[in-house]
């Protein structure tokens, strides 16, 4: 798959000039059911229905940011050429870590106590939550979480500051430092992503222990932020932003990693099942018979389809992974199938019988309002630097260039100048 085959069938520049008022149009849209959505459940169920909606839509969009994050400093740590191309957009998806999501999260820490049983209830007379003292308390959830920011904030706006100036100076010192960042920020993400992922969404349903829903959550954080990048990425190239950056095969790198990750996503989902109910441990297995009541068994078979099946095999031929028209569907299936999983682990707490479907039109606002304010902060980031890392030492490699050649043939072209 050479890049001549692609320049020769790349279809014109898409008309994306309406684009631009997308993420307004649904922060307009979703803050209106939001809002809406935040009186009537005020009115009926004491704020619990707004309150798993918006965490619903944080975690959606929190999972994407460190998905990302992840590709950024597998980036830096391997030293690879084809992910040059996309690894300034990556780190703009990533800053969102920092006060867009610190902000997003303010809903959920001020609806915490609608949102978590284990808060309303004393450790002293309950040992599942005395158990898991001092977190499990009112100050040990905002200290931990407030934690968690902080690191991922550091961390996410350290690389990109780094980056940024990397673009100005091309110091090789540089290049160190964001090695090195991520060395020991891939460590530390990976804590923080299994604690956080416990703290704010397993705990819904505080009685539950899962030693693999760490790594549950991390193969679904890597695998919708592959399915964004792909669509990021298929758009540049089609505008021919990134046109001499990513060449043909580099989407068939990110659509190898993403059937991967089809594969680990599907694998972890089953382990954390076949290892819960073979166990048959009743603080564990509650948590799957309760997914077996009203439509919430329908959701399951759905995801068993959707979430491994359908991508599985659609993705599973070679020159599938770089056909657009084929790719693009599934990414965007990929985001419906990524909150329908979030929403089966976090709304059966709240409805144990079944999932109200009069109360759909709630998370979809919330949903829409988060991600056209992210969307925002995104393309003003995007916008307000270069689309790619301008002095990447990787940067003639990406663009297809022999460093060596180039070097070789400079000293000639200035000896032809000088006479």
């Amino acid at each position: 798959m050479s890049s001549n085959h692609g320049k020769n069938h790349l279809p014109p520049p898409l008309d994306i000039s309406g684009w631009s008022c997308l993420p307004a149009f649904f922060m307009v849209v979703g803050g209106i059911l939001s809002v809406i959505g935040l009186a009537l459940s005020g009115y009926k169920n004491d704020f619990q229905e707004f309150g798993f909606s918006w965490l619903l839509a944080f975690m959606f969009f929190y999972s994407l940011a460190l998905g990302a994050l992840f590709l950024v400093m597998i980036h830096h740590l391997t030293g690879a050429g084809w992910s040059v191309g996309i690894r300034r957009f990556s780190e703009h998806i990533a800053s969102l870590l920092g006060w867009p999501l610190v902000v997003m999260f303010l809903p959920v820490a001020i609806f915490a106590k609608h949102i978590y049983k284990w808060m309303n209830l004393d450790p002293a007379v309950n040992n599942l939550v005395a158990a898991k003292s001092p977190v499990f308390t009112m100050p040990g959830f905002f200290i931990t979480s407030a934690i968690f920011f902080a690191i991922v904030w550091f961390l996410s706006s350290r690389l990109s500051s780094l980056s940024l100036q990397q673009d100005k100076t091309g110091a090789a010192a540089l290049t160190h430092k964001m090695s090195f960042h991520s060395g020991w920020g891939i460590v530390v993400t990976s804590f923080l992503l299994t604690f956080s992922g416990v703290l704010w969404m397993k705990a819904t349903s505080y009685q539950f222990f899962s030693c693999i829903y760490g790594v549950y959550f991390f193969s679904d954080c890597v695998w919708i932020a592959l399915a964004t990048v792909y669509i990021i990425a298929a758009i540049l190239y089609r505008q021919r932003i990134l046109n001499g950056l990513l060449q043909e095969n580099y989407f068939y790198y990110v659509g190898v990693l993403f059937f991967g990750f089809t594969l680990f996503s599907a694998y972890t989902e089953f382990a954390q099942y076949f290892v819960v109910w073979n166990a048959n441990m009743p603080e564990e297995t509650f948590w799957y018979l309760i997914r077996e009541h009203g439509n919430w068994w329908g959701l399951s078979m759905i995801l068993i389809l959707g979430h491994f099946f359908v991508p599985f095999f659609v993705l599973l031929p070679l020159k599938v992974k770089t056909n657009f028209k084929v790719m693009i569907p599934v990414c965007l299936w990929a985001w419906l199938m990524h909150a329908l999983d979030l929403g089966f682990n976090i709304f059966p707490a709240l409805h144990p019988d079944g999932y109200h479907f009069k109360w759909i039109w709630l998370p979809l606002g919330t949903l829409m309002f988060v991600g056209g304010f992210l969307a925002r902060v995104f393309l003003k980031k995007f916008n307000s630097n270069p689309p790619y890392p301008q002095r990447d030492p990787r940067l003639l490699e990406a663009m297809g260039v022999n460093a060596n050649l180039v070097n070789d043939l400079t000293p000639a072209t200035n000896a032809g100048g000088n006479q």
